[in-house]
Formats: structure tokens, sequence, C-alpha cells
């Protein structure tokens, strides 16, 4: 037993705000951090997942007999002889999971690449041959993949906000205004991609499932895996310690639940992994989307009315809802302000949450709109944006718990060097290049969810730290370890913090830029009563002292608020007016979000999200062949992303911004980098060539089209 001193206190320098490295940087390099995928077992199985060819019908056979007579194979689960699954239960998200998880519970096929059987072999190479081997015949029916802006069945969908919102007299405040701006933007479908394909292993250690998962939380995993096999929560554990990205598409997925399945028939561990392809069906992504602004304002800009109606689609299995016009629900006022997220259901699948769900694809088409509304009044567009930045929530009524949009403009304007544009366009040139610069704001919530954490202090001065945290290439993992340094007074060497494990307690899940400051509150709350225990001279056992703390209370006793991080974004771009060839020359976005906790790994998710802004703008788009209802070239070689050559010159910075209502001052920054970043590159295509794109993304042949067709700038 070791007698506790008091910490030395006033003569450390704060760790929070320090750039670091990652601190499972070397384990990542050198190949010793294991994925998913990579954890051996002794006696394991391969599952592999065998996907329908037929957009909509049903199975009427599988030939199973052949496949399981081939080297290796050992049983084929399908939806005659799968365990029964539960699906009547809300998940952590409140939401019923999606009912893609509950994988073969019946022969109806509601998409092209819905689940139908499950191979399992010896080995890897033998599960794919036999799966690639069954054949499935199908009874098969119409399908409808077709989405757009005309169609009849469309409804309005709550989703995760209310599907309307309004206040005012919104056809009477278009008619009295000055200047209208009325027009269509449309978004395509999209794809997450993260660098780690979906991977999980399952096993049954006597009565307890462990499942070793690539995921977004642990807690979310156990809760939707305990309630679909109707066992209790206490009696599974999920393990994900080190994922390679997952942007809202690993939560829980169809390859989890087969993986459970199997290894509960077999008693033997299973492991199933995803192919790229079957995660272009199988994972979500974001809806394309259709959206209509109607903007009126006084001559002078400032905005009278403002409704924003979106509309996305969802599957016939399962309704999501991406909800593109509640970002005009915070940015701006009007007397009569109307919203409203529509969904059409479709025979595809399911989308899902992806990188600012909502915020992305809205913030194209209002801050697009509002650019058109700087030129219809004269205005420059910082300057329209500055004298419309809202008090008050424009829908809540609620105050701001801080609001520093306008700080971001003015220092981002200077910067960029924003006084020097001449506000006409198609002007500027650099040789066959036509020169334009654009901008837009950003916004994305700022909130926080009950966690749980553990710290325990050790007899040699060492501290470990224990949260079911998921970093998913955040760096979550290192700003923990800085905000329990400072908690506890101690050299961030001296804390191991461990993450990724359900047997840490309930916390919640890496998505909504929620993670990090959900669990610095815990980690903090925690590390400080230790801190305080250690100050009295407590003795401290071989076993060590350790806290507990549970976030719940303090987050219900929040004073209701508006509470968002803030941003604008800027962007230069080249049109080649021969080719239709768009280049971003540079791009700057400055942040109102919180305290940053460590400037390194923040800078780089800002410019991530700015990068993914550029993606969304120019090179994105997943295309649906009606015919077959699948996706058009679903793999890396046919999905276009930017290269580093698409990038030259990018730039992130924020302001000082800590939150005055959390522990530490942290908003989230996981999402607010990629909002307004692809309206700011569209705008600066406008003002490079005087053709305004409303679809996206904008491809070489939409520039030259449009160009020929309003008569732009030409080489």
């Amino acid at each position: 037993m070791t007698t506790a001193t008091t910490p030395r206190t006033g003569t450390r320098a704060p760790s929070v705000g320090t750039a670091r490295t990652r601190v499972e940087g070397r384990e990542k390099v050198t190949g010793a951090a294991r994925y998913a995928g990579e954890i051996p077992f002794a006696g394991l199985v391969h599952g592999w997942l065998v996907l329908s060819t037929v957009a909509h019908g049903r199975i009427r056979a599988l030939d199973t007999e052949p496949v399981l007579a081939m080297p290796g194979v050992l049983a084929v689960l399908d939806h005659r002889n799968a365990p029964r699954l539960n699906t009547d239960f809300a998940s952590l998200l409140g939401m019923r999971p999606d009912p893609t998880c509950a994988v073969f519970q019946h022969g109806r096929v509601p998409h092209r690449g819905w689940p139908v059987a499950l191979v399992l072999a010896e080995t890897s190479e033998q599960a794919r041959e036999a799966a690639e081997s069954l054949v499935v015949h199908y009874e098969e029916e119409p399908h409808d993949t077709d989405f757009g802006a005309d169609r009849p069945d469309a409804y309005r969908a709550d989703g995760i906000m209310p599907a309307v919102t309004e206040k005012g007299d919104l056809e009477a405040e278009l008619a009295a205004a000055d200047v209208v701006v009325d027009a269509e933007y449309t978004t395509p479908e999209e794809h997450h991609n993260p660098m780690e394909p979906h991977a999980a292993t399952a096993h049954w250690d006597g009565d307890r499932l462990e499942v070793f998962d690539s995921n977004q939380g642990a807690t979310w995993v156990v809760g939707d895996l305990a309630n679909l096999f109707s066992i209790d929560p206490a009696t599974v554990r999920v393990r994900s310690e080190h994922v390679g990205g997952g942007f809202g598409s690993k939560g829980v997925r169809a390859h989890q639940v087969a993986a459970v399945m199997a290894a509960s028939v077999l008693r033997r561990p299973v492991r199933v992994v995803m192919t790229r392809r079957q995660m272009f069906t199988l994972i979500g992504y974001r809806s394309p989307t259709v959206q209509r602004i109607r903007l009126g304002a006084d001559a002078d800009g400032r905005i009278r009315a403002l409704e924003h109606r979106s509309l996305s689609a969802t599957s016939t299995v399962f309704e999501f809802v991406e909800p593109s016009s509640g970002v005009a629900r915070v940015m701006y006022d009007a007397d009569a302000h109307r919203t409203e997220n529509r969904v059409v259901r479709l025979d595809v699948p399911s989308p899902t949450f992806m990188r600012a769900p909502g915020e992305a694809p809205g913030s194209f088409a209002l801050e697009s709109a509002m650019d058109e509304l700087a030129v219809a009044c004269g205005q420059d567009p910082v300057a329209l944006r500055l004298r419309n930045d809202a008090e008050r929530g424009p829908v809540s009524g609620l105050p701001f718990a801080s609001r520093r949009l306008s700080d971001c403009f003015r220092e981002g304007a200077r910067r960029f060097g924003w006084a020097d544009r001449d506000p006409r366009p198609g002007l500027r040139r650099d040789g066959r290049w036509l020169l334009g610069t654009g901008t837009a704001a950003a916004s994305f919530p700022a909130g926080v969810a009950p966690s749980t954490a553990t710290v325990t202090a050790h007899p040699d001065g060492r501290f470990t730290v224990r949260i079911a945290a998921a970093d998913i290439g955040t760096g979550a993992r290192t700003a923990l370890t800085l905000v329990a340094a400072d908690a506890l007074h101690a050299d961030p060497e001296r804390i191991h913090v461990r993450i990724g494990d359900s047997d840490f307690g309930p916390a919640m899940i890496a998505g909504g830029s929620m993670g990090t400051r959900s669990w610095s509150w815990a980690v903090q709350t925690a590390a400080q009563e230790v801190r305080e225990r250690l100050a009295l001279g407590t003795d401290i056992p071989a076993e060590g002292i350790t806290v507990r703390a549970n976030t719940a209370e303090a987050i219900g006793a929040l004073t209701p608020a508006e509470r968002h991080s803030f941003g604008a974004q800027f962007a230069e771009v080249a049109v080649d007016p021969g080719t239709g060839e768009v280049r971003v020359r540079r791009m700057l976005g400055i942040f109102a979000a919180g305290r940053i906790v460590n400037p390194l790994t923040a800078r780089n998710q800002l410019l991530g999200g700015m990068i993914w802004g550029i993606s969304m703008a120019l090179h994105e788009e997943a295309v649906r062949d009606h015919a077959s209802g699948g996706l058009v070239g679903a793999d890396l070689a046919g999905y276009h992303v930017p290269t580093h050559a698409d990038v030259p010159r990018i730039e992130a910075d924020w302001i000082d911004d800590p939150d005055p209502n959390d522990p530490v001052g942290i908003k989230g920054i996981g999402e607010i980098g990629i909002v307004g970043a692809a309206a700011a590159v569209a705008n600066a295509v406008w003002h490079a060539t005087g053709v305004r794109h409303r679809t996206l993304p904008i491809r070489p042949d939409r520039v030259l089209s449009a160009a020929a067709r309003e008569g732009a700038p030409d080489a």
C-alpha cells in the first residue's frame, strides 16, 4: 500500500490545446494495431455473404446441396434454417434497427444486394468460391428505383427531427418582398467508403457472446445484438479497439448479425468481412436529394421569407430521412419561415447517417440560394450573410449558447483577400482558365450525451482511463489522454486510455460530432474526483483507486439553448471553358467550434471535411441503373473521389470559442468541415463562369452543356 501525495499544481503547462501526435500512432504504422478482421482465433470459420441479383421479388429456391459438397464448406444459412430474430425494439438512437441487419428471416427481396445466404467454410477462399457458386432462383417482380422531384407518392416524415416547422405567412411575405429567389437544387447518392471494410468476428465463451467488431460505438452494438437475439445485454461483450474510418456507416449491419447467427449454430468463432462492392449495398449511404429554396428579401438583402423543402429517398423496409432542411432552422431568421423534409419509398437499400447528415446537402442548397440572393440584391455575399446573422434560434426561439459566425466570416474574408474580389462574374483569367471565388456559411449541432467512464490511480503514479469510446480515426484516444492529464494535473505520458470495450460501461457513440465532447465530460468528472482523493493523502492500494463517473444527471440539467459549431468557407476555382474541367486552387475554412483539444488532429478533421466538400462538389456521384436496380461501378474504381492532385492548397483554422456550458469547453469538429464546402466551390464556379450550377457534382460535361445553353465565356 502506497501513500499518495498531493499532485503538484501551478507548474505544469496545460495539455489541452497543445499539438500531440496520436498515442497509438506507432502501433498503426508498424502494423501492431489489430483491426476487427485481423484478430487470430483457433478454429476460426469464415463466412461469405450471398446477395440478391434482383431488385424486387421472392426467393423460390436455393441450390445448396452442390455448395455443401464443396471442399471446406461447413454450412449454408438462409431464411429456411437461420435462427429467428426479434426486431420489435428501439435502438440506442431511438429508432428501430434497419431490418437489413435482420438477415435470413424471410424469402422476400426488397432491393438488389439484399442478403439471401451466408456460406460458412474453413477458409475465406473456400467460403468465397462456394458463395459465388450458389445458385438462387427468384420470382422476380417489377421494381421502382426512379427518384425525382415529381414523385406523387412522396410524404412528410419526421426522422431525427420534426418533418415540418413554420411560422408567419410565407406567401404574403414573398409577395411583399423586393427580391425573390426560387430555385431547385439536387444532390446525388453518395457512399461512405471508409478505408477499413466492415468486419466482425463472433464467438461464444460459455454463455457469453463476444464480438470483435469495427464500429462507432460498442454500447450501441451490444444493445442491438442483445435485442435481436433476445439475450441479456450483460452476457454480450463487444470490442472495437481500432477502427479504420466510419463516417456514420459503422453501426449494426448484416455482417455482425450473420456472424453471431453462425457462431450460435456452429459453436465456433465465425468471421464475416464485407467486400468493397458489398459495402455499396449493405452499410447505408447518403440519399439523393431534391431541394427547393424560396427566399424573399428587402432590396438591401434582409430576408423576410425563407422556405426550405427537401425530398430524399428511403427503402421499402426502413424509413430513414435525410434531414436537409434542418440547416435552415438554425442559419437565418425571417418573419415567415417554413421548412419541410419528405421522403419517397423505393426498391433500394436503406440510406443512413453520413458525415453531416442533412447539413451537408442542405447547406449546398441554402448557401447556393444565399449567393443567388446576394447577386439579385447587388450585395456582397459576405455582407449579406452578416446582415442576416440570427440572434436567436429561428425556429426554436432559444438563445445561442454562443454564435461567432460573423467573426468567422470577418477573419476568413481578411485572410482570403475577399476585399479584392470583383463581384462581376467571368472576368478573371489565368491563360485559358476562368477564375472565381465563392463563400458559404457552415453550422452543425454541438450535442452531448450521457456517458460513463472510470479512472484508476496506480501506486506507481500512472493512471488508467476506461471508457467505451470509439476512435474511428479522429484522434479521440489522444484527445481523451490530454483531457485526463489536465484533470489529474499529470503528464500525458502517465495516462493510459483504454477504449472500445463495452465492458467499460455505456458511452455515447462516435457520431453527430458528439463523441469527444460526451466522453471528455465523463473522463474529466472521474479524473477530478480521483485527484481530490489523492489530494487528501489517501493510501493507494496495489489495485489502485478507481472512480466511476456518470454524466447523465449533469447533462440533464443543462439549460435549453441552441448549441452549434459555426464556420465560414472560402474557395477559389479555375474553370477550363474548353474542356469543362474545374480545379479548386485554394480553400480556407475558419471555424468557431469550441475549445480545440488537440490542434494537430483537429486540423486534420477540418481539412478532411473540407476535402470531402470538394469531392461532393466536383466528384462523388453514385449512379443507379434503373433496369437492374443496382449501382453502376460499385467499387473504388468506378466511384470518383479526389486525390492529392485535386487539392493543391487548403487551410483550416479556428477562432477562440469555448462552450460555456461544457466543463472542457468542447463543441465538436467531426462534421462542421464538410458543411458549406460544396456550396463555396459551386458559388466560386458561378463567379468564374457566370453560370449557376444547381446540380451536383459539377462534372465537365455539365459545365460544357451549361455554358453552351447560357452563353458563358469561352476559350
